[in-house]
């Protein structure tokens, strides 16, 4: 079964972005390649209860089991050593990619409280897009009442656009909320 925006991409997305970007070959068109999804656990990440509750959470949001990453070097003023549990992440490809995005716009950012729209310029400058969340609990999958810390989030687009104005217009038509470009 093919996600239902997987679906919308391939019969109106694409060839709007074709013909606005001017693209004769359809393999050329900005797509979306992946979405890693992170945690950064910090000073958490020693205690095992905390980094499994973690763990369980990463993997309720997006439906893949989270890998535990791990400090490189050590580090004196942070109290970190080399080897150190330090946080988590996810990539997610295809049919989880666009399940994923779909719950994040339709159900994650409208929770969002005082939200004015997700920032347009926080591109790279290769059409990939970065945007955090303060908290787990915007989700569905996660219940409030059970939830035993807060604990934020950062997620990367990675795009196939040549230009960030393509990539923004290609997540604009996903559905980001976007400010209005300053």
């Amino acid at each position: 079964m093919v996600a239902r925006l997987e679906e919308r991409y391939r019969k109106e997305i694409a060839p709007a972005l074709a013909k606005e970007f001017g693209h004769d070959n359809p393999m050329s068109v900005a797509r979306l390649r992946k979405i890693t999804v992170s945690m950064g656990m910090g000073q958490t990440g020693r205690e095992a209860n905390r980094l499994e509750a973690a763990i369980k959470e990463l993997t309720a949001i997006t439906g893949q089991k989270p890998i535990v990453t791990k400090a490189r070097q050590s580090v004196s003023n942070f109290r970190l050593r080399e080897g150190m549990n330090v946080g988590l992440k996810v990539t997610l490809r295809r049919d989880r990619m666009y399940e994923f995005l779909d719950r994040l716009v339709m159900v994650a950012i409208p929770r969002v409280k005082d939200f004015r729209g997700l920032n347009p310029n926080a591109f790279d400058g290769r059409g990939n897009y970065n945007m955090g969340l303060t908290e787990q609990t915007l989700f569905p999958e996660i219940n409030p009442d059970k939830v035993q810390f807060t604990q934020g989030m950062n997620i990367a687009f990675s795009t196939t656009a040549a230009s960030d104005e393509e990539a923004r217009r290609l997540l604009g038509l996903l559905g980001m909320p976007f400010r209005p470009v300053e």
